[in-house]
């Protein structure tokens, strides 16, 4: 983890739907169409798709589409009438399907529509926009709703082909012949894909139907890539995309797996291009992603290509001819892939081969710290942790002076997976934190750390340089305000939570004052420090006492508090029945305040705090009966 994300090639992004509203805008008197008055399709009556090259949308049909779309988010979730309306709103979605996908508001529309399309329907408008797939795949709008209907596999895959409901349907497929059937189409797209392979992965809008294929063939949706598509639509459509992405992973038919290998094997024959070329890469990125789940051969193989084509180019001067790919871009971030898909012996032989030796000039650099990181992330052997830790340990102070904490925190994620330096590197954070000695100075690493300031920062002292380090001065700590939790030192704190012997951490813990602990509580990042003390399995129930007691006087603040409210439901999901009476008690002297607030209320719901102030022992038994099955259910997990 670094600084923060290098902003990634916002390919296809568009500004916000704009322009004269079509004539089915409702205005804020209006009363959108209800469930008993079904839309009429546009005055001109469409009869065939568009033929032209940019086929023109007219507002009546933009106008009828709008009302047709808000019309069935009104209808009931089920039924004929929802059923019928669906099957009438896609024929004409189907007749216009190329101009709807090539216009801003009308992509946004179909995107919807898709998430509310059957089987039959959606295999329709795929048929539809075929012909004209070179066209919709590079266009900025259109490319989102082939991604849209990418995205409907999950959900339509393997259902049973609906039955024909009436003669007219039967006569429609005798004439237009027998319809694809969705694997059909999916298998024709990737094709048509894998044919002019490099133009649509090298193509700014044509990538991302490259990068949804691939995760469809593969049967495995990317968070990472699920969000990137959605950063160019509207909210409506971004609410329609979660509801189609909630599946990560979905069955694929056998066809599905035999096509992604087929595109995989693309990369090969040009992988130079995917290698330097930023779009492409994207690609090759994803590829490299879907395949160390599904095809693992397949992966290390790509893997090879690329570490085997930078390895031959010109030679760096200060050792291997990998270390000026490090350095680039488009390359680094294609190796930061290939890092963290590589088996553990083949990473080993990587590091030796091009890494060892020059891992502190990678940290101090812009841009090759940042595949340093991912290196230090693949790390799952002590073999490998080893001379990694020797080479870097010594300049942990000069690698965050240079701005690159990423750097040390993955270090530190190293040494608590691979359960090895521990001590060592805690005792180097506290020397590069500038809080080794004196010994008083160790109880203030928490806010140093968390803030990612030296001590005398944090505390603004002024000390000349080789002067003799001064105590730690307990009143000036207790009344200073917790400084700024930074993002990544609370993920430095959580790995040194989980550490095998965390005692350190949680004396400085202990010493926060309760508003001290409260304000660390109720901070977005601040919070996680508290779900780790809460789930550290290191840190004994004893410890976890002696820390959280601080917070008593302070319970009220934390429920009335976005992130501190989270904290307080897993403060009491994990308390004995003492320690709620103790926080029931608290929280009863401001019911009222609770319950007026739109976090506390919840709480005090959790809680059960009317209970509580009106029946006390039904409450002590309902709580009785809850830690009797928690008790129960944790008995059987252990087992």
């Amino acid at each position: 983890m670094g600084l923060g994300p290098r902003s990634p090639h916002k390919a296809g992004r568009q500004a916000p739907a704009g322009g004269k509203r079509g004539r089915g805008a409702q205005g804020p008197g209006r009363r959108p169409p209800g469930r008993a008055r079904r839309p009429q399709p546009p005055a001109s009556g469409p009869s065939e798709p568009a033929r032209e090259a940019h086929p023109h949308l007219s507002p009546e049909a933009l106008g009828y589409f709008r009302r047709a779309l808000s019309a069935l988010k009104e209808a009931p979730e089920a039924g004929e009438e929802r059923d019928l309306m669906v099957h009438n709103i896609l024929k004409e979605v189907e007749a216009q399907a190329l101009a709807l996908a090539t216009n801003r508001t009308g992509s946004e529309m179909l995107q919807e529509l898709l998430g509310f399309s059957p089987l039959k329907p959606l295999c329709r408008i795929w048929a539809a926009l075929r012909s004209n797939l070179r066209l919709v795949a590079c266009h900025r709008c259109g490319v989102h709703v082939l991604q849209s209907a990418l995205l409907q596999l999950p959900r339509l895959l393997g259902s049973p082909t609906e039955k024909k409901e009436d003669e007219e349907e039967e006569e429609e497929e005798e004439k237009d012949g027998p319809l694809e059937t969705l694997e059909e189409l999916v298998l024709g797209l990737a094709s048509e894909v894998c044919n002019d392979f490099l133009f649509y992965c090298g193509d700014t809008h044509g990538s991302f139907v490259v990068r949804t294929l691939l995760q469809v063939l593969g049967g495995t949706l990317l968070e990472s890539e699920r969000a990137r598509s959605r950063g160019s639509q509207s909210s409506e459509a971004q609410k329609a995309l979660t509801r189609e992405c909630k599946p990560t992973d979905f069955e694929v038919p056998e066809t599905f797996l035999n096509r992604l290998q087929d595109l995989s094997s693309c990369f090969l024959k040009d992988i130079a291009v995917f290698i330097t070329d930023k779009i492409s890469s994207f690609c090759l990125q994803v590829a490299l992603q879907i395949l160390h789940c599904k095809l693992p051969q397949l992966c290390a193989h790509l893997c090879n290509a690329v570490i085997g084509y930078l390895s031959t180019r010109n030679s760096s001067a200060d050792g291997s001819p990998l270390l000026l790919f490090l350095r680039d871009q488009t390359s680094s971030r294609l190796l930061e892939r290939v890092l963290l898909v590589l088996e553990p012996p083949r990473l080993q032989s990587l590091f030796e081969d091009h890494f060892q030796g020059q891992l502190q000039t990678l940290a101090a650099h812009p841009i090759a710290n940042f595949p340093l990181q991912r290196l230090l992330d693949a790390i799952t052997t002590p073999e490998l942790l080893s001379p990694v830790f020797e080479e870097l340990s010594p300049a942990l102070e000069a690698i965050l002076a240079q701005g690159h904490p990423g750097v040390v925190i993955a270090l530190v994620g190293a040494c608590r997976r691979v359960g090895a330096y521990q001590a060592q590197v805690l005792q180097l954070l506290l020397e590069a934190f500038h809080c080794a000695e004196p010994s008083s100075r160790q109880v203030a690493c928490v806010p140093l750390f968390a803030a990612l300031m030296a001590y005398e920062v944090y505390y603004e002292l002024m000390e000349e340089e080789g002067a003799v380090p001064a105590e730690h001065q307990v009143e000036i700590a207790t009344a200073r305000a917790l400084g700024e939790v930074t993002v990544l030192g609370s993920l430095l704190l959580q790995h040194l939570l989980h550490f095998s012997n965390p005692s350190l951490v949680l004396r400085s813990l202990g010493s926060l004052t309760g508003p001290q602990l409260l304000a660390l509580a109720q901070s977005p990042t601040g919070s996680h420090i508290l779900d780790a003390i809460l789930t550290s399995p290191s840190v004994t129930r004893k410890q976890r006492r002696r820390v959280l007691k601080t917070l008593k006087g302070q319970y009220v603040a934390l429920a009335c508090s976005r992130h501190g409210s989270r904290v307080l439901d897993a403060i009491w999901s994990g308390a004995a029945l003492g320690a709620r009476k103790e926080i029931a008690a608290e929280l009863g002297e401001q019911n009222q305040e609770l319950i007026r607030d739109p976090f506390g209320h919840h709480v005090a719901r959790n809680v059960a705090l009317t209970t509580f102030l009106k029946r006390r022992e039904a409450w002590e038994q309902q709580q009785s009966a809850v830690a009797k099955r928690r008790r129960a259910f944790n008995s059987i997990l252990e087992d």
